[in-house]
């Protein structure tokens, strides 16, 4: 048994996060599933350099130009070929798992992260046309997004919360998850067919908290080198913290005597940017029961290769509450620093569709 099924009967699933044409055509994508991967994210950064970066996707985006298909047209075709062949070769790990992995995830245009109607509607549309249980439609956590969760869920639309950097967002999406629920009970609607992950993100959080942190220890506060590569893994922790407290309270309790699943937390964004840190920093430690880790194709290999498979994650959270007391004394004020990753991060992704509608563009002429 290898690291990643190890996780897997630890009740923690691995995912891969990165999708591209090629993978399906040459079998790559099969031996990621044969070492045991339940499930697959993509986002406009992945399908931008896959598209635009290879020439997997020509031939069809040349037949389809010729046809007169427009940009966005062509973008959506040539992305839902790829998501629902990945869900097709997921579908038996979904069966099999009675619903609890085996999911793949395509997200909205980032471009509508502030328009609520918006983004109800373009999920409505996506999910309507994959047509598969084993989708998820990832919507962006802000306020607005929160709040098409809510309806989303209401009418039986699998979500992945996604970009959640906060404590406090996440209690936000966790109430979303749980008030769509009731709605969709009270009118009557089958609660065991609608899924839905919270997606929380990890490595950024170190990348923006050790530069704070460096700019103190230059000034000459060098105590706080023991705080650096500390911030995210126990935000993390702590988010799981509040995680057991919602899915094992007496409101959910109610829900699921319906049949209704929890949201799984999902740790995105786990490939170490620092050369200085392990590569499975953010692996490891949070590795635990009803969760999940999406990794890109060099996490796992790390993780494959020299990756530890324990249940940390219940473990950790006395050392997670003095690591972010810590940081709250050192004058690290988290709720502005995972705001400014909200906003940079659905900057980043507007910037990348826009980048991918470019270069699709620039190729149909």
């Amino acid at each position: 048994m290898n690291s990643i099924q190890e996780a897997g009967r630890l009740g923690h699933g691995i995912w891969l996060d990165y999708v591209q044409r090629g993978m399906f055509r040459s079998g790559e994508f099969r031996k990621y599933l044969d070492l045991g991967i339940t499930g697959v994210t993509s986002n406009p950064t992945i399908f931008e350099k896959a598209i635009n970066e290879s020439h997997d996707y020509d031939d069809d985006l040349l037949r389809f130009a010729r046809a007169g298909r427009t940009t966005g047209e062509i973008y959506e075709a040539l992305v839902l070929e790829d998501i629902g062949a990945a869900a097709d070769m997921l579908r038996p790990i979904y069966d099999s798992s009675k619903g609890e992995q085996g999911f793949v995830s395509l997200e909205v245009s980032p471009l509508l992260a502030f328009d609520t109607d918006k983004t109800v509607a373009d999920a409505k549309r996506l999910f309507a046309l994959l047509h598969r249980p084993n989708i998820l439609i990832k919507v962006p956590a802000t306020a607005e997004g929160i709040a098409a969760v809510r309806t989303l869920i209401s009418e039986g639309v699998n979500v992945n919360a996604t970009l959640i950097f906060s404590l406090s967002y996440y209690k936000k999406v966790m109430e979303s998850y749980l008030s769509g629920l009731e709605m969709r009970a009270r009118n009557g609607g089958d609660l065991s067919n609608v899924a839905s992950v919270a997606s929380f993100f990890v490595s950024r959080i170190d990348t923006a908290v050790d530069a704070l942190l460096e700019e103190k220890i230059r000034s000459g506060q060098v105590q706080l080198k023991s705080l650096l590569g500390k911030a995210a893994v126990a935000n993390a922790q702590l988010s799981y913290q509040e995680y057991r407290k919602i899915f094992q309270g007496e409101r959910f309790a109610a829900l699921l005597k319906k049949k209704a699943r929890v949201q799984r937390p999902v740790w995105a964004s786990t490939g170490t940017k620092n050369p200085a840190y392990s590569d499975v920093l953010y692996v490891e430690p949070l590795i635990g029961p009803e969760t999940v880790n999406t990794l890109p194709p060099g996490t796992i290999k790390a993780f494959l290769e020299h990756g530890q498979c324990k249940a940390n994650l219940c473990d950790t959270m006395p050392a997670a509450e003095e690591t972010m007391k810590a940081l709250a004394k050192a004058g690290i004020d988290m709720d502005a620093v995972t705001t400014k990753l909200l906003d940079d991060g659905v900057k980043s992704f507007s910037l990348s569709f826009e980048k991918l509608l470019k270069g699709i563009d620039n190729k149909k002429k």
